[in-house]
């Protein structure tokens, strides 16, 4: 596999990138571009080609989930089974922003991306070169760290080419990214359970749900 690399302007991708890079996802490409605060792959996690791409890119185990970027609240009703009162009172008050939530997932996901779990973690992207790409596709986008499991998380799109040349098919290099991970929470169960804290403090999630109810 060739790995390409095309220069964007992450913060006003121009149409013509965000077109050439949404036509590689249609046709099951797995491609790295930058987001809030590190650089991710993304790939259409309805071909699962393109599924399969993302876990041998990674070397990642199949039974780790895939996280998925989505561009509102209706495309998380469209993935998930059921969502709880809670879902909507965090996604009012944090998203778009850097709040991963896990939700169960419904039967339109593939069991693969899932990780076999059928829990789907789900997050609404600030990130403009995202955001082009979900409004262009019109469908929620596989969206994990652009690096090889267990290797450090890339920064920049030159070091996702240094890692992963010939592993992904285009990168999107935007020069280097440097916000605070997402925050992970499992809202799965009846107590929501904290499973990564980053730019969202545990205590502002708390004091969020509270006021909520």
């Amino acid at each position: 596999m060739t790995t390409d690399l095309v220069e964007i302007d992450q913060y006003q991708p121009v149409p013509n990138v965000i077109e050439r890079a949404a036509e590689a996802i249609r046709q099951g490409q797995v491609i790295a571009i930058p987001t809030d605060a590190l650089y991710t792959l993304v790939a259409d996690p309805f071909s699962l080609r393109a599924v399969g791409q993302v876990f041998l890119a990674k070397g990642r185990e199949p039974d780790r989930s895939l996280p998925l970027l989505i561009s509102d609240v209706l495309m998380a009703e469209d993935l998930a089974k059921e969502l709880p009162g809670r879902f909507f009172v965090l996604a009012r008050r944090f998203w778009p922003g850097p709040l991963t939530v896990i939700v169960p997932a419904s039967a339109r996901v593939p069991l693969k991306v899932t990780g076999n779990t059928g829990r789907l973690a789900l997050r609404q992207p600030r990130a403009p070169v995202a955001n082009a790409l979900l409004e262009k596709l019109g469908q929620p986008l596989i969206a994990t760290s652009a690096n090889i499991s267990g290797q450090p998380t890339c920064r920049s799109g030159i070091q996702v080419f240094g890692m992963m040349d010939g592993r992904v098919d285009l990168i999107l290099d935007g020069g280097p990214c440097s916000g605070v991970g997402s925050t992970t929470i499992d809202i799965t169960d009846p107590d929501w359970k904290l499973i990564h804290e980053g730019a969202i403090s545990e205590k502002d999630i708390r004091e969020c749900l509270e006021a909520g109810h």
